[in-house]
């Protein structure tokens, strides 16, 4: 028996799903099971969201996906194109309940869906592009009319000052201040910072290991190692690419046989099957089925990435 699944997105703190709720009421009432991502970006794949990852991780063959309107799910052409081939392989339906769309399966594999969902992304993806860009112009003139703009200062201009004089002049800790104030070390330092109160070695590697603050440091993207089923019309594209790190990935691979068909699940660095996608994405365009497996390489990439890397990627 078939299951209804509810999906509920909004981007930050502040929003709510009142609207989304009052438009699934029916099926909310009738004890369907829900999914949410609150406080989520639309940039944020849905493949990549923890709400939406569980949705698809419980969902069998024959089930729907329902959606209070298109932008909950998706908001930009890249997402939908990594999307529907997901949900077709699965055999889940994706359904709007309220708007122009309702009542149309969007996970349909016909051309004219195909067609009318790709034009809606990319009108979706518009919005999204002009609402941020509306923002920026608003801070802008803000910005210039004088307005103070971003977050509450954390301390008063007299309690800057004392940590100032605290840790200049009495040898407090960082630490110790961001404590007795109810603030993060990082706020401190910017406030010895706007002070020029905070010095800074000429050669840091002078300085003690356990004076650095681990937590606070930016850590740099790793390259995870993934696992990604490589369809064979792509593997034979990659043959003869000239790239070691490919080719030795692509040698290492194990065969996998569906049908008439085969694919290679390769264990590699992420950076790796970016550059298969990569290489392989000019090659493919010359022929549907080039095409399709270029669709499906690019959503198993993106489905395996943790970090939302391949969303990044210049394909």
């Amino acid at each position: 028996m078939s299951t209804d699944r509810l999906y509920l997105r909004h981007s930050t703190d502040s929003q709510t799903d009142a609207r989304q709720r009052h438009a699934l009421a029916a099926l909310l009432a009738a004890g369907c099971p829900v999914y949410e991502d609150p406080a989520t970006s639309s940039r944020v794949l849905s493949l990549q969201r923890p709400g939406f990852k569980q949705l698809l991780h419980e969902a069998a063959v024959g089930d729907t996906i329902r959606i209070a309107d298109a932008a909950r799910l998706f908001r930009s052409v890249s997402d939908i194109i990594a999307l529907r081939p997901v949900l077709i392989r699965r055999g889940l339906h994706l359904r709007v309940e309220s708007g122009l769309l309702s009542g149309i399966d969007l996970a349909s594999n016909d051309p004219g869906t195909k067609m009318m969902v790709s034009v809606l992304a990319a009108v979706l993806e518009f919005q999204r592009d002009m609402i941020s860009e509306n923002t920026r112009e608003g801070v802008a003139a803000a910005a210039a009319a004088g307005k103070i703009l971003g977050r509450p200062t954390a301390l008063t201009e007299r309690q800057a000052a004392d940590v100032v004089e605290a840790v200049r002049d009495h040898g407090v800790a960082v630490k110790a201040a961001a404590r007795q104030y109810g603030t993060s070390p990082r706020t401190i330092r910017r406030v010895l910072d706007a002070a020029g109160a905070r010095e800074v070695p000429e050669d840091v590697r002078e300085l003690p290991y356990d004076a650095v603050d681990i937590e606070d440091q930016e850590q740099a993207p790793a390259d995870p190692v993934v696992v990604v089923d490589v369809p064979g019309l792509v593997a034979e594209q990659l043959a003869e690419v000239d790239d070691d790190a490919v080719r030795q990935a692509l040698a290492a691979g194990q065969t996998i046989r569906r049908g008439q068909g085969h694919s290679v699940r390769v264990s590699a660095p992420l950076s790796v099957h970016l550059a298969m996608v990569e290489r392989t994405a000019t090659g493919l365009m010359q022929s549907p089925a080039g095409r399709k497996a270029h669709r499906v390489h690019s959503a198993r990439v993106a489905m395996a990435d943790p970090m939302n890397l391949a969303s990044k990627a210049p394909f």
